[in-house]
């Protein structure tokens, strides 16, 4: 009776889910890190890879859109005729996009140092400071940096619940293999499949 190789064994291993384990730690708290700092449950759970890849892309889209939108383009805003519903996206980002919600309840904004109006909400009318202006300004660069900054925090979501859930395991291959023989497009005992037409 021939052997299994150990490759093929330590194969099987790495494949089979019940043999692998992940010690998520408290769930809800590494989610609640994974939202403040995108990485951050990961880096507590002790996955450092995955921490550095969500945090290195994540925050980097972030900080793209910010850069093409001149920092305006990331604001809380609830006002009639300015209700700022993108920022419901970019906010899953986290502690990055909580300066907007300082600089909507500030009646002087804060100065950052990074550019000036940093997240502040533009006026609603007038000529210098308008959204109007604002957005005529920054032209496409406006829609460019908005994309940006939501999808940063849409996908910080995923990681979120990544951080909150584990990974998903795939099915081992033997089981996939089995599932599959019964498929018209299954070797017919010729070596040709089933739908080659051949």
């Amino acid at each position: 009776m021939a052997k299994a190789s150990p490759s093929a064994e330590s194969s099987a291993a790495v494949h089979a889910p019940d043999q692998i384990e992940i010690d998520l730690k408290d769930p809800f708290l590494a989610a609640f890190l994974a939202w403040l700092i995108p990485g951050a449950g990961h880096w507590y759970q002790g996955r450092r890879h995955k921490a550095i890849l969500f945090f290195v892309w994540i925050l980097g889209t972030f900080v793209f859109g910010l850069y093409l939108g001149e920092g305006r383009v990331v604001y809380a805003s609830w006002r009639d005729g300015d209700r700022r519903l993108p920022y419901l996206c970019q906010v899953g980002v986290g502690l990055p996009a909580m300066p907007a919600l300082i600089q909507a309840a500030r009646k002087t904004p804060l100065n950052f140092g990074v550019y000036e109006n940093f997240m502040v909400p533009p006026e609603i009318s007038g000529e210098v400071d308008s959204l109007d202006s604002v957005q005529k300004r920054l032209n496409r660069y406006w829609e460019l940096g908005t994309v940006y900054t939501m999808i940063a925090g849409l996908l910080n979501i995923l990681a979120i619940y990544d951080a909150w859930g584990g990974p998903a395991l795939a099915a081992p291959a033997s089981e996939t293999k089995e599932e599959g023989e019964d498929d018209e497009g299954g070797d017919d005992g010729t070596g040709k499949s089933k739908g080659d037409g051949h």
